[in-house]
């Protein structure tokens, strides 16, 4: 893992910017945020194919859904609690049940949108945004992994929800890494647990990992960049092979990545899960790194946990 940290949402903008020039019919909206979303860089380069519908996010999708129908490969970006929130009605009638191919690329999102507080850390985006039918969720966890997500969700026909933070976070893979939708990627052969996350809590697990290490404890991290559809295959075999399951996220642990690997648990191989996350709980306002810190959604927090046995 290097030291070079990079917000998903800046690989987001640049990646659109490639995109744009290898198919002319990506077309990019914004509701009034396209400087923090990085946007912009794709509204600089392609103008005529660049919409920015205001302070409208219910417009916005809507507008993205029209343009679906037309052929066009809608990019639809604002921030997770005004994408999921305000746009919920939007994204279930007017994109999911007619399955059409919109790409929801949702910034800011979880409690590391920091000083902005409770009102904008958006907390449930996974829970509602995986129980929609057609609904394809993703959560990527570096620079890399976000390049070559944004890229790939143009290939999927139908509605894509893919999950950004605003804080920088450490790279993780190199450029040769594999990454495949619906496949998770564990990192380590230790079997004295798992600790499944996603987003900006798998670099905080790899670090859980390595310290935990210098004490005798053997675990293995699991990426859990697709949260729908989920790995089941592995999910099951992790649980098959390591004494302790811990899942952690920037997220409720109220329907999000506990809640399905939980699901998939409860049906396929009934065992304990710790969940380690927003525990039904608003955010706070604050430095990113000091509210993972005080909600315990830290490499430190997972350390502790092993050590609890």
């Amino acid at each position: 893992m290097e030291d070079k940290k990079i917000a998903t949402r800046q690989s987001y903008g640049e990646t659109l910017v490639k995109l744009g020039k290898e198919n002319e019919d990506i077309v990019v909206l914004d509701a009034d945020l396209a400087g923090a979303t990085k946007t912009n860089l794709f509204a600089k380069e392609f103008p005529d194919r660049f919409f920015d519908l205001g302070i409208a996010e219910a417009n916005m999708l809507g507008t993205a859904a029209g343009l679906a129908t037309c052929g066009k490969i809608p990019y639809a970006s604002t921030f997770a609690v005004f994408a999921a929130g305000r746009g919920y009605d939007q994204i279930r009638n007017s994109i999911c049940y007619p399955n059409l191919n919109v790409k929801i690329c949702a910034t800011h999102a979880g409690i590391t949108v920091g000083e902005d507080g409770a009102t904008h850390q958006m907390l449930e985006d996974i829970s509602l945004m995986r129980t929609l039918p057609n609904m394809t969720v993703i959560s990527p966890s570096d620079d890399t992994q976000t390049r070559w997500m944004i890229e790939e969700v143009s290939k999927i026909k139908g509605p894509v929800y893919v999950r950004l933070a605003r804080l920088a976070t450490p790279i993780i893979y190199d450029q040769n890494q594999k990454f495949e939708i619906g496949k998770a990627i564990q990192i380590g052969e230790g079997t004295d647990g798992t600790v499944f996350a996603t987003g900006v809590t798998v670099a905080e697990a790899i670090k859980a990992q390595e310290e935990l290490k210098e004490q005798g404890i053997a675990i293995r991290v699991v990426d859990i960049h697709t949260i729908k559809p989920i790995d089941k295959d592995m999910i099951v075999k992790c649980a098959k092979e390591t004494k302790k399951l811990v899942s952690i996220e920037d997220h409720s642990i109220i329907g999000g990545v506990g809640s399905a690997i939980s699901e998939v648990l409860t049906t396929e191989y009934p065992t304990k899960l710790k969940r380690m996350g927003m525990k039904d709980t608003f955010g706070k306002s604050g430095k990113a790194e000091q509210l993972l810190e005080y909600f315990g959604l830290t490499s430190k927090a997972i350390v502790e946990e092993f050590l609890k046995n």
